[in-house]
């Protein structure tokens, strides 16, 4: 799953922006016209494919494919280690 992480990101993105073809390091707002409402569905769909809460804190850093890309792979390490201590493995 994560060897392909920026790809399912990337369609995620791509489908609710109607562009299939941007860089990794375009800003959403300024290069692909995202608005709030679009960011939010953004968000969203990352949550319930991944199952992470994404916090209110992680929104403004929402800018690039890239950015998207590192905030989420932190946040399922971060619930991969609490569940790893939950359940007493190492």
């Amino acid at each position: 799953m994560e060897k392909n992480l920026k790809q399912e990101l990337r369609m995620i993105v791509a489908e609710l922006i109607e562009i299939d073809d941007f860089q990794d390091d375009e800003d959403f707002i300024v290069d692909l016209g995202l608005d709030s409402m679009m960011s939010i569905e953004i968000v969203a769909q990352i949550e319930q494919k991944y199952k992470i809460d994404i916090s209110e804190e992680y929104l403004g850093q929402f800018q690039t494919l890239n950015d998207v890309e590192s905030i989420v792979r932190h946040l399922i390490e971060e619930q991969r280690q609490s569940v790893s201590a939950g359940s007493g493995v190492e």
